[in-house]
């Protein structure tokens, strides 16, 4: 059985945004997969999402990050976000790549779990690579990502786009 990647939905920054919202999303693919290409107009601000509005303290994550030379874990838990990058260099022309994949989204009897992937190739902003393991406690289907800094906004040109990994 072969996957195929669908493109769900594009967005591309025209100007700076504190956040941004994908809806209305079909419950009709196995998983997702969001990869986003970020600049933050804040120093040190983290990317968070958000699954359905939900604002409650239903999430968790561990991140492992690495530079080369050192490494670190964080846990976080009951949380109203989680992290998809812990850490995105500001006003660069060296963007953040984050790359998450969110597993059986549509599934209503399991709570969501998802794996992000981020990378800074920035000497001068903390460069380095990092994984996040993160978990949703709901076993609602998975229709509404919202991303956002935690500090600041999205810069311009930023990108996200969403794909769903339909089985055939």
């Amino acid at each position: 059985m072969t996957a195929t990647y669908d493109c769900i939905a594009t967005n591309t920054l025209g100007s700076a945004a504190a956040s941004v919202t994908f809806s209305s999303i079909s419950g009709s693919y196995t998983d997702l997969v969001l990869v986003s290409n970020v600049d933050v107009t804040s120093a040190g601000a983290s990317v968070n999402i958000r699954f359905n509005s939900d604002t409650g303290s239903n999430y968790s994550y561990t991140t492992l990050y690495g530079n080369g030379s050192s490494a670190a874990s964080v846990r976080g838990s009951s949380l109203t976000a989680s992290y998809i990058a812990a850490y995105v260099a500001p006003n660069t022309a060296l963007e953040t790549v984050i790359t998450t994949q969110i597993q059986n989204y549509s599934n209503t009897t399991t709570n969501k779990t998802f794996i992000s992937r981020a990378n800074r190739a920035s000497a001068n902003n903390s460069p380095g690579a990092e994984a996040i393991v993160g978990l949703w406690r709901s076993t609602a289907a998975i229709t509404t990502i919202v991303l956002a800094p935690d500090s600041g906004n999205f810069d311009t040109g930023s990108t996200f786009t969403l794909y769903g990994i339909k089985a055939e």
